[in-house]
């Protein structure tokens, strides 16, 4: 072979090689975004029973106007996506964590809090968290 065509071997390989790596932190990014989605639609769904657990009546099994001894469905506090937890019963509201199981780059996972009362859903607060529990970031 000549030098030419060595030469443009090796720059193919090379342009072959970048796209790999761009396209592996493409996928990476957007597998944390996912999972940060999905953590949100699971919170906001757990905040949706917790106001259906309040207004239902107490002698139906529900809260009766209180937050206070809503605990989240048993299939619902670990998923795919994350685990859940909720914290701050009170007869007017109660807070909703959940976080995901997706690691960025930096080795954090998605946290989301939502605090629910009888009328609303709150914004969704998103930070990152070291993975395992060590705090916000």
């Amino acid at each position: 072979m000549g030098q030419q065509q060595l030469l443009l071997i090796v720059l193919g390989v090379i342009i072959v090689g970048i796209a790999v790596v761009v396209g592996i932190n493409l996928f990476t990014a957007n597998s944390v975004q996912a999972n940060q989605d999905a953590v949100a639609s699971d919170v906001t769904n757990i905040a949706a029973l917790a106001q259906q657990y309040f207004l239902k009546p107490a002698s139906l099994g529900g809260g009766g106007n209180t937050f206070v001894g809503f605990a989240i469905p048993a299939n619902l506090v670990t998923t795919a996506s994350g685990s859940y937890e909720v914290s701050g019963a009170s007869a007017t509201e109660i807070t909703v964590t959940g976080t995901g199981t997706v690691q960025d780059s930096d080795g954090n996972v998605a946290q989301v809090v939502v605090v629910v009362t009888p009328n609303a859903i709150g914004n969704a607060t998103v930070t990152r968290e070291a993975a395992g529990g060590g705090g916000d970031e």
